[in-house]
C-alpha cells in the first residue's frame, strides 16, 4: 500500500471514531458579535491561524494570539484553544487567563482528561495520535495525525456555520484578501 494511503486511512479512522455533536455543542457560542481568539504552539498553532482565516472568510472576527495587531481579550470573547496532549505549557496557560477574563474556553485537543478539557467550557475531541503518545498508533511523525484530523474537523465547524449563517462560497470569497 502507498505511504498516503495509509495516512488517509488513517484520518479516515480518526474521523470515524469522531463525535460530530460536540460541534453543535461548540456553535452555540459562536456568533458574530462575539470576537474567537485562537491559539496553539507548534502545528496546533498552524491549525488555529487556518481556522480563524476560514472564520473571518465567513464573516466573524478572529484573532491570533501572540500576533501584534491581537486586541485584549474581554469577557464576552470565545477563546478557542489547540493542543493534542491538552498539556501544552502556554496554551494551558492562556486558556487559564482567559477563563478567569471571563471568555468562554472551546478546547480542541485529544485528551479529555488533560487540563484543557477540564477547564474548557466546551471540548471538540479529536482521537488522533499526538507526539509522545504512547495509547495510540500511526505510521506518521509525532502529532501529524491529530494536526490533519483537526484541520478537517475545525473546516467541517466552519461549514456548518456558514451554512446556519446562510453565508455562500460567493460571500466568503468576497473576503479573500484581493491583493496577491
Amino acid at each position: 500500500m502507498r505511504v498516503i494511503d495509509q495516512i488517509v486511512n488513517e484520518i479516515q479512522g480518526v474521523i470515524e471514531k469522531f463525535d460530530e455533536s460536540s460541534l453543535d455543542d461548540v456553535m452555540s457560542y459562536l456568533s458574530k458579535d462575539r470576537r474567537i481568539f485562537v491559539d496553539g504552539e507548534g502545528r496546533s498553532g498552524f491549525q488555529a491561524r487556518s481556522f480563524a482565516m476560514r472564520l473571518m472568510h465567513i464573516g466573524y472576527q478572529p484573532y491570533v494570539m501572540g500576533e501584534t495587531v491581537t486586541p485584549s481579550l474581554k469577557e464576552k470573547d470565545v477563546f478557542v484553544a489547540i493542543s493534542g496532549s491538552g498539556k501544552t505549557k502556554n496554551t494551558v496557560s492562556n486558556a487559564e487567563a482567559a477563563k478567569k477574563l471571563g471568555l468562554t474556553v472551546i478546547g480542541v485537543t485529544s485528551k479529555l482528561d488533560s487540563p484543557l478539557a477540564q477547564l474548557s467550557d466546551a471540548v471538540i475531541l479529536v482521537p488522533g495520535v499526538t507526539k509522545g503518545d504512547k495509547s495510540g498508533k500511526s505510521i506518521q511523525l509525532l502529532s501529524s495525525l491529530f494536526d490533519q484530523a483537526v484541520h478537517i474537523v475545525l473546516d467541517d465547524l466552519c461549514l456548518r456555520l456558514s451554512r446556519r449563517d446562510h453565508v455562500s462560497n460567493e460571500q466568503a470569497a468576497a473576503n479573500h484578501i484581493n491583493v496577491e
